[in-house]
């Protein structure tokens, strides 16, 4: 069966052939985790077994006593670094067939038991043997992997495999998940390290559609002055002078890169402020004590000068969280790195003070804010993830012949299997789990001619006013809601084309970056009779006991019959 969501938009010459296949058990559409089954030749390679549930991988049958009889569904099982939804089903796999070689990068190979905390380590066993980086292994006969390190988070690599054939060679390259910038304890993938391979098919994930995403460095910057800004202004929308702040975060990659960006960032280094680490995000801290060897020379240089995560003696103090310490957490301002639960009791109790409750944007983390102390959430941007000009520079420098997007929402990755600058130059598929993509190589290539261009919508200009609309196509995608979440866009001109980009809450309500009144944004709220200009309307929230939104997230634009007028000395 043919992979129905592919689209081809250029046609071979020549002879084809159907030695390279990919059927994905898994696409990370949403949190199913990733699973696809390559087949190259006469072999079948398991990429990242992200499943929670791996019956699929055998025909549902759910029994040991009959899977026992079954011989194991691939050859071999390569995975990209240890996130769970790339390799939370490896033990289970483990468990039901023994033989089967699995093999990962070293790091990898050490953080894969993070996966399984619930469980007595002593019932896990070392079933990851660990290959090299930037070395060829002929893992069977006439198969060769290599592994290149990808970023993202330690041990994580692009996986490059090579079949040989007598009258040609095949390479395929799954990237799992890559970052092509710097982080604090991982340095990005390296373009140069992959160029000219001669690439046929190339697994990629796409987790960020086609978005741009600010430097690295700048994001970080963003979110050290909204905690700096907590912890020393507090929250004046609750009449308090000091706020704690939590960050509910991932055990593994995101929590550790958190936490060296609050010791090591000018705005927190010498304070008189503890931060405290809590559960697996603790337990990931001591994770990457024991790979030291393998982190940056940078971060190695740190911990010969002071220790790398824990440490009472050099400010700001890192502690790790004990249950004595919740009696006094709040009292005064502190920062809490925790798991991603959405329960926050534990740590944001009545009478603790106000709490700013930090979410990373792309990660879906729910927090109940029912029986909490007065709290505030907001969001944040710290990628760890490529954004979309850094998946096309990927792209354009691979030149593969067959483009396999993978991980990321459908909406996302149709924005990626549609961008032109792709069509014209690549065979692109986007495919569902359960379809099989054939991906024939052909000899010769043939440039197609231009995808047809669709026009829609309507511009209509009166005067001075421009009324632009847009189809239902545009306005009914799920995305549309946050777009329009305020009203506003910003509008500039990126050669002939004008890009539109809606702004956010966040954004708006930023005083310490932006006027909007008087600075970038030619916009003026001053006139409208809603809660972006009501005295009330505090930290996207509404603090009017006599208002029908009173405690509720507002949108800028809402409106209710208790608004009063911000005064001139008030703005």
């Amino acid at each position: 069966m043919r992979d129905d969501l592919s689209v081809s938009s250029h046609s071979d010459g020549g002879e084809t052939n159907s030695e390279l296949e990919c059927l994905p058990y898994s696409v990370q559409h949403e949190d199913e985790g990733v699973c696809l089954l390559v087949r190259m030749g006469p072999h079948r390679i398991l990429l990242d077994c992200g499943l929670a549930d791996i019956s699929s991988l055998y025909g549902g049958i759910t029994t040991s006593v009959h899977r026992g009889n079954l011989p194991p569904p691939v050859d071999l099982v390569l995975i990209s670094h240890a996130h769970p939804d790339h390799a939370r089903g490896l033990l289970s796999l483990n468990q039901a067939f023994p033989l089967l070689p699995i093999y990962a990068s070293e790091v990898t190979s050490k953080l894969l038991p993070l996966n399984w905390l619930e469980q007595d380590p002593e019932d896990i066993p070392a079933f990851c043997h660990a290959l090299p980086l930037r070395s060829p292994v002929e893992i069977q006969e006439n198969l060769i992997v290599e592994l290149f390190p990808a970023g993202h988070l330690p041990g994580a690599v692009a996986i490059l495999l090579t079949y040989h054939t007598q009258n040609r060679d095949y390479k395929l390259l799954y990237t799992g998940d890559f970052f092509l910038s710097n982080s604090r304890l991982v340095e990005g993938l390296r373009l140069e390290e992959l160029r000219g391979l001669n690439l046929n098919v190339l697994l990629i994930e796409g987790s960020y559609g086609t978005s741009r995403h600010p430097h690295r460095r700048n994001q970080e910057n963003q979110l050290a002055e909204r905690i700096n800004r907590a912890i020393t202004t507090g929250a004046p929308e609750m009449n308090a002078d000091h706020c704690s702040v939590i960050l509910p975060t991932p055990a593994l990659g995101l929590g550790q890169e958190l936490l060296m960006l609050l010791r090591s960032h000018h705005h927190f280094t010498g304070r008189d402020l503890d931060i405290w680490v809590d559960g697996a995000v603790a337990t990931g801290c001591d994770a990457y004590l024991e790979l030291l060897p393998h982190l940056p020379a940078s971060v190695q240089n740190f911990a010969r000068h002071q220790p790398l995560f824990w440490d009472e003696r050099v400010r700001p103090r890192v502690r790790r969280l004990k249950a004595e310490d919740l009696a006094t957490l709040g009292s005064t301002p502190c920062i809490v790195l925790t798991d991603s639960t959405p329960d926050l009791r534990k740590y944001c109790r009545p009478n603790t003070g106000p709490w700013l409750i930090l979410l990373p944007e792309k990660i879906d983390i729910k927090v109940n804010q029912e029986y909490l102390a007065p709290t505030t959430v907001e969001s944040y941007l710290l990628a760890q993830h490529s954004d979309g000009p850094g998946t096309t520079q990927l792209i354009h420098n691979l030149r593969p012949q067959h483009v396999v997007f993978v991980h990321g929402s459908p909406a996302y990755l149709a924005d990626l299997t549609s961008l032109e600058e792709l069509q014209n130059r690549y065979h692109i598929h986007s495919p569902a789990a359960g379809i099989l993509v054939e991906l024939p190589i052909g000899e010769t290539f043939l440039q197609p001619s231009a995808p047809e261009t669709n026009y829609e919508g309507e511009l209509t200009e009166l005067e001075k006013v421009i009324t632009i609309s847009l189809p239902d196509a545009i306005t009914s995608d799920p995305r549309w809601q946050q777009f329009a979440d305020t009203g506003l866009i910003e509008a500039r001109w990126q050669g002939e084309e004008l890009i539109l980009r809606g702004l956010s809450q966040r954004e708006l309500l930023n005083q310490n970056s932006v006027d909007l009144s008087r600075s970038r944004y030619p916009y003026t709220w001053s006139d409208l009779e809603c809660c972006g200009t009501c005295r009330y309307q505090r930290g996207q929230r509404c603090w009017n006991p006599a208002a029908p939104l009173y405690n509720f997230k507002v949108t800028l634009e809402g409106y209710c019959p208790a608004y009063e007028k911000l005064s001139n000395q008030e703005s």
